[in-house]
């Protein structure tokens, strides 16, 4: 097999996105950045492991598959995820949070509070607003009350974020309306755990941080990496785990990062704007942000 790098999926930095590599490389991702590489012809992809430890088979995983883990591996991590609502004595002050994505695409959700806003950035949350602070099972019934009495979701499939990111409304205060509202009513909620801190609304909107207020609408994402496919296009945006890339006539693709884990990828030195994988078409149709 050729020479190459593995992925170790993208981060958010307070200076912006960041690729890892293995062997601890990271490269940063300024917006105007070319990004390309190439899978080998004889490429497989592997189970990344799970919790720092490699998998002891190096099982082949699904090139469609965002976690690119074998199923004991990704059992236990998920058994040591709090997002799985597995640890119950955790001891640090967590906050809940409401994210919205786009119009009537809001959830309710929990982080760390020694998180930041680390969370939100890595869902690609377009806008969010705490709801309060308190012990972790505090929050999680929090949750779960937002969810029962007011029918907020705790996910939403990345897919969903995807497609109306090109169709949001074109003002800070548009995006926040939504959120606001919901706000106002979960806090109006009875039932609150008495150890939950409320917070105020405050609406942090990340669509500059995600450059989305400058990028052209995206058509459509990848699904999958495979052998002898390659890409090469111009970072426009990226929001969570997902690079907007420009390619060419064909306008700007997404492709989310966890697709490249498990992969052994080479540079793609090719002339000019590259699509080699296969792509899916957003089904509603886009209009551009601003």
């Amino acid at each position: 097999m050729a020479h190459g790098w593995t992925c170790s999926g993208l981060r958010w930095t307070p200076d912006g996105p960041v690729l890892g590599w293995d062997g601890g490389r990271r490269g940063a991702l300024p917006w105007g950045k070319r990004v390309a590489f190439a899978v080998p012809e004889d490429g497989v992809r592997r189970c990344v492991g799970a919790r720092g430890h490699a998998c002891p088979g190096r099982i082949a995983v699904s090139g469609r598959s965002t976690g690119a883990r074998c199923e004991e591996c990704a059992r236990l991590d998920r058994a040591h995820s709090v997002a799985a609502d597995t640890i119950a004595d955790d001891p640090r002050p967590y906050r809940v949070y409401l994210a919205w994505f786009g119009p009537g695409m809001a959830k309710v959700g929990i982080t760390a509070v020694e998180r930041g806003d680390a969370r939100l950035l890595e869902q690609g949350a377009v806008c969010f607003s705490w709801l309060g602070t308190g012990p972790l099972m505090a929050a999680r019934r929090t949750e779960e009350l937002l969810r029962a009495a007011l029918g907020v979701p705790d996910r939403i499939p990345y897919a969903e974020k995807r497609a109306v990111r090109s169709a949001l409304p074109r003002t800070a205060a548009e995006r926040a309306a939504e959120l606001r509202e919901l706000h106002a009513r979960a806090v109006d909620l009875p039932g609150w755990p008495e150890s939950l801190r409320p917070a105020e609304c405050h609406v942090a909107d990340h669509v500059t941080v995600f450059g989305l207020d400058r990028a052209p609408g995206a058509y459509g994402e990848v699904v999958e990496l495979a052998p002898g496919g390659a890409v090469s296009g111009e970072l426009v945006a990226a929001a969570g785990p997902d690079l907007h890339l420009a390619v060419g006539e064909r306008g700007v693709v997404v492709l989310d990062t966890r697709l490249m884990a498990g992969w052994v990828m080479v540079p793609f030195g090719g002339p000019g704007d590259r699509l080699g994988l296969p792509v899916r078409e957003f089904r509603r149709a886009q209009e551009g942000l601003f």
